[in-house]
């Protein structure tokens, strides 16, 4: 099924998290539309030299750049690169993420601290970073979790940090939505991705039981959404948390 035409043509956007899973659909998504496209990645690996690979092989305008996010001032290298190398930036893609499971009782401070830093924090980085170069028109979209609505056992610094990107996200709205800038957040269900290549047989099939209609979601499918929030499509869309999760 083809997608419709969002006028992303020749709009530049900003993704982070760009190499797998959700994000590497996103930027193909938007390549596809014909966007110019700034992804950063975290660790140099066969996802991003593929993923290099793809995007030459269309044709398509993709500027990869390694950056952990977490550091502020590598996300403030990464916001001036992207505006160097394609100009304005029309859009931006707050994806970058990570999870551990571990009880409450044996996380340490400095777990803790990694997957807010990066869940959380990262988005802070990344949109304080970018504000100097965005469009006068310009959109955000931060890639939050299903979870931080209705929690999850052994997950608790990871349920929070999802939780305070939906908060992050309305406060933000209504902040720099006189400035022209929408910001919306994708509360996503189960993707195939990486991480659910280590779930068992009998733990996708108690997860889908969840689901309302019964099967895992794609990346491409987070992606069409996102592809709706950044586009003109979307223009009287702010402060919204979307629910992009099969009906759990």
């Amino acid at each position: 099924m083809s997608r419709p035409d969002f006028a992303l043509k020749g709009g530049h956007i900003l993704v982070t998290g760009g190499s797998r899973g959700i994000g590497r659909a996103t930027v193909l998504a938007l390549a596809a539309q014909g966007a110019l496209v700034t992804a950063c990645y975290v660790n140099e690996s066969e996802q991003v030299e593929s993923l290099r690979r793809e995007l030459d092989e269309r044709g398509a305008q993709g500027n990869l750049v390694r950056c952990d996010i977490a550091d502020h001032e590598q996300a403030v290298r990464l916001c001036a690169d992207a505006h160097r190398t394609y100009g304005p930036i029309d859009g931006v893609v707050n994806n970058a993420g990570v999870i551990s499971h571990l009880p409450l009782a044996d996380l340490p401070p400095q777990e803790w601290r990694r997957i807010v830093d990066t869940n959380l924090t990262g988005m802070y980085n990344v949109t304080r970073s970018v504000l100097p170069y965005v469009a006068e028109v310009a959109s955000v979209v931060n890639i939050s979790s299903a979870v931080a609505n209705h929690g999850m056992p052994g997950a608790a610094h990871y349920v929070a940090s999802k939780a305070g990107v939906m908060g992050l996200t309305r406060a933000l709205a209504k902040e720099l939505g006189p400035r022209g800038i929408r910001v919306n957040c994708i509360a996503s269900g189960l993707v195939e991705t990486d991480q659910m290549k280590a779930v068992t047989a009998e733990g996708r099939a108690r997860y889908e039981q969840l689901i309302s209609l019964r099967r895992m979601g794609r990346p491409e499918e987070i992606a069409d959404v996102v592809l709706f929030l950044v586009s003109h499509a979307a223009r009287y869309v702010t402060g919204a948390t979307l629910n992009v999760d099969g009906g759990i």
